[in-house]
């Protein structure tokens, strides 16, 4: 099972991976999976269901999985949870390195006007 496949769905319900039967072989590492066993230790059920679909969904997001689970890897041996926000902080983008993209909208008179064209050649 991949998680990619269900993140959406999870993203909706997130305390529908504390009871999912594939559970474990849905988390992409071990890091993750012990993570999620930290988070329950720590937190009740539903912070750390919630907390988990958050992390899993940053590394679908922004294509960082590997680097993500070295990370939180690191923070498990040393005997800390960061919060969901810094991790998203240290992980995704900054907005201001998105491109900005500008979108211009035609006037919809011009499709009236491609509509009246008569046809050459062609098949209809």
């Amino acid at each position: 099972m991949n998680y990619h496949h269900v993140i959406h769905a999870l993203r909706r319900k997130p305390m529908a991976l504390l009871h999912l039967v594939y559970r474990d072989q849905l988390f992409p590492r071990e890091a993750y999976r012990r993570t999620f066993d930290a988070l329950l230790a720590e937190r009740n059920a539903r912070l750390a269901s919630r907390c988990m679909v958050g992390l899993l969904a940053l590394a679908h997001e922004w294509g960082c999985e590997a680097a993500l689970a070295q990370h939180l890897k690191v923070l498990l041996e040393a005997g800390e949870l960061q919060q969901l926000d810094v991790l998203r902080e240290g992980f995704a983008p900054a907005p201001a390195e998105f491109p900005h993209v500008e979108v211009r909208l035609e006037s919809l008179g011009i499709y009236d006007a491609l509509m009246d064209r008569p046809r050459g050649g062609g098949m209809a």
